[in-house]
């Protein structure tokens, strides 16, 4: 995904890139007295989560940016802040890829598969070497994230507003993540109420509505305009959230970089399979999904029946719906025009994005 956001300027995002890598550097240097594996993944963890698209801390900086109409260097607290949520989505990018059980991120290996191509050992015991490995750097991420908060150069209410935030966020992710997995294994029920909320949670909430949060508290911006931010954040990521679904099936995984129709092979339930569930269609489709030995012509066969079926352009209206959603969120009197402007490029380019 690439956010066609004049603003932050690149050197600003390069700070946070710097921030990031010397913050890796000095855990990678610390880890030393633990021994050579555990300096050795840290060594791994810095390779993979430098390689990101900083996603989040484009939207900390932009909306920092127009709220407080200052386009020069950012103040390291607000990069410091910035730094802080691109370890938070770091931590959940390393345990969703042990729960879906993913060794690539965007086309090569990830944190799991790096390390599991590196051990001296083989097969089972490898991939348990390299899953403890993703499950204990997430952990250490998430620590991290709270470090980086506690010891921003800002006064103690906003530390603690930034806390509170963070802290919903990361219930609100998991909450999601959990109810991914229940649908997934049928242990909670499918109905679509479910099924949105559950699309809206894993996402919106830290890639848009805590990013959009925390620029505006580091602005000091007042408390409405805060939550009209976070309002619009989330309509935005639930639009997001839902384009993402259908590119996990329909895309072209040389563009988003997933496993071609990984969601089908895990047995994901999103909007796509809710719809298909209440047409003819779906006792044909129903057998395919959740099998992890799916053959291309497999997959094409259930892309086509979820076409005719009409679940893929029951989707992509929800997508329409929250798009506009959004667009009535930031009319706001309480989001200042230049928000407003960077906020609507965004949504402009996630539209019809392709990875």
């Amino acid at each position: 995904m690439s956010i066609a956001v004049e603003r932050p300027t690149d050197v600003r995002l390069d700070q946070v890139h710097h921030a990031i890598g010397a913050y890796f550097a000095e855990r990678t240097h610390s880890a030393t007295r633990y021994g050579p594996e555990f300096t050795e993944l840290w060594r791994i963890a810095t390779d993979t989560v430098l390689g990101g698209k900083f996603v989040r801390p484009r939207l900390v900086l932009a909306i920092h940016s127009a709220l407080t109409e200052d386009d020069g260097l950012a103040p390291q607290t607000v990069v410091n802040a910035s730094a802080a949520v691109e370890l938070l989505h770091y931590a959940f990018v390393l345990h969703d890829d042990v729960i879906d059980g993913d060794l690539l991120r965007r086309g090569r290996p990830n944190l799991i598969g790096t390390v599991a191509n590196s051990t001296p050992a083989s097969g089972d015991v490898a991939l348990h070497w390299a899953t403890t490995s993703g499950i204990l750097m997430g952990d250490l991420m998430l620590s991290g994230v709270y470090q980086l908060i506690a010891e921003l150069d800002a006064p103690a209410a906003v530390r603690s507003r930034l806390t509170r935030v963070l802290g919903e966020a990361i219930d609100e992710t998991v909450a999601g993540e959990h109810a991914d997995v229940g649908l997934s294994h049928g242990a909670v029920a499918p109905d679509l109420g479910t099924i949105l909320a559950m699309s809206a949670n894993k996402t919106a909430t830290y890639t848009f509505c805590l990013p959009l949060a925390f620029g505006a508290i580091l602005a000091d911006a007042d408390p409405a305009t805060v939550r009209a931010l976070t309002k619009a954040g989330r309509h935005l990521g639930f639009a997001f959230q839902l384009q993402d679904d259908v590119l996990s099936v329909f895309g072209d995984p040389a563009r988003h970089g997933k496993d071609a129709a990984s969601d089908l092979r895990e047995g994901k339930v999103t909007a796509i399979i809710a719809h298909a569930r209440g047409t003819r269609q779906w006792r044909q489709i129903e057998p395919f999904l959740g099998r992890r030995d799916l053959t291309p012509a497999e997959v094409a066969r259930v892309c086509a029946l979820l076409e005719a079926c009409g679940a893929r352009a029951a989707a992509e209206r929800l997508i329409d719906e929250a798009m506009e959603a959004f667009r009535v969120a930031i009319a706001d009197p309480a989001v200042p025009e230049r928000a407003r402007e960077d906020l609507g490029a965004l949504a402009a380019s996630l539209r019809g994005r392709t990875a």
